[in-house]
């Protein structure tokens, strides 16, 4: 299991800066990480069914909590804040950033959504 080194929120930017002891570092978007939460609320039960989160370009984060040593969870100022972000799951958000992004993007405009400007 490949651990982070460091978390940080940066309010200034809305982004959380993680680094992880292999090298690996991003800095994620809160709207991302919101967008890709693990909780059954957006990934849904069983594969297909996922719920397209839209509208969250200007969600921040209230707080971030350690869970364990394997894990946090994140407080989102919508009031989201289910879904522990593993530190495997975490490192997979940050290595498939671009690709993850790049298809959330188009799932958006194939429902005919369009993202309002942070």
């Amino acid at each position: 299991m490949i651990k982070p080194v460091e978390i940080r929120y940066i309010k200034k930017t809305n982004t959380i800066a993680i680094s992880f002891e292999d090298g690996l570092s991003a800095n994620l978007t809160v709207e991302y990480l919101r967008c890709f939460s693990p909780s059954a609320e957006v990934r849904g039960h069983s594969p297909g069914q996922e719920i397209l989160q839209k509208d969250k370009e200007n969600v921040g984060i209230d707080k971030i909590e350690p869970v364990g040593n394997y894990a946090v969870q994140l407080f989102f100022d919508d009031g989201h804040n289910t879904g522990l972000y593993s530190w495997e799951y975490l490192h997979n958000l940050s290595k498939n950033y671009e690709k993850n992004w790049h298809n959330y993007l188009n799932r958006l405009k194939e429902a005919g959504h369009v993202r309002k400007k942070p």
